[in-house]
């Protein structure tokens, strides 16, 4: 149970697009100048991970979650309406560049993921945020690694045996019902493949 809940708060979603965007400069072959570089990366560690923890904790400091976790429906439907609009503000600002407008992608798929995510609380399902935020970096990274025909297959092993541990963990500690945990993969997967296929248009 330590494990899984280990698991669970390491691999937060709240990880996981500081992690893409990582991933994205690491193999990028296009030449970026790295204070353009460092620049973008900061903008969005601050507006994607450390702005959403403070929001976080005032809106439990004030009552209106319970837990980081957000177990029930009623405590997700703000916190997710929110990351949609840091999602495709993000996605929009990085899409203005013509350098690292796939990174874009990344955000409108994410945008996408917790749209089809508020839709579904508001019809009393709760799906797994956890394996859709690691599912969605699978997604980019798959039609990123294509894009600039880059071989990632390590990497995408590694986060497939991850998402596993994800999916066990979120349903070890009964966070998630089965069809939850997989609705949550599915979307996530599918949003990102929407929006490149839209890109690619």
């Amino acid at each position: 149970m330590k494990f899984s809940k280990f698991i669970s708060y390491f691999f937060h979603p709240i990880n996981f697009p500081i992690i893409g965007v990582i991933l994205f400069f690491l193999f990028i072959p296009k030449f970026i100048f790295k204070p353009q570089e460092y620049s973008i990366l900061t903008i969005i560690f601050v507006v994607t991970y450390i702005f959403p923890l403070i929001l976080l904790w005032l809106l439990k400091r004030f009552g209106l979650i319970n837990s980081y976790q957000m177990v029930t429906i009623e405590e997700r439907k703000f916190p997710t309406l929110l990351f949609i609009s840091i999602s495709l503000f993000i996605g929009f600002w990085l899409f203005k560049s013509s350098v690292v407008d796939i990174l874009a992608l990344l955000f409108f798929g994410y945008g996408l993921s917790l749209i089809s995510t508020s839709i579904f609380l508001y019809l009393k399902l709760k799906i797994s945020l956890h394996t859709m935020a690691i599912s969605g970096l699978i997604g980019f990274l798959i039609y990123y690694s294509y894009y600039y025909k880059i071989n990632l297959t390590p990497i995408l092993a590694l986060l497939f045996v991850i998402a596993g541990l994800v999916a066990s963990a979120r349903l070890r500690l009964r966070a998630h019902k089965l069809n939850e945990v997989m609705l949550g993969g599915v979307v996530g997967f599918t949003a990102q493949f929407i929006v490149y296929f839209v890109y690619m248009m």
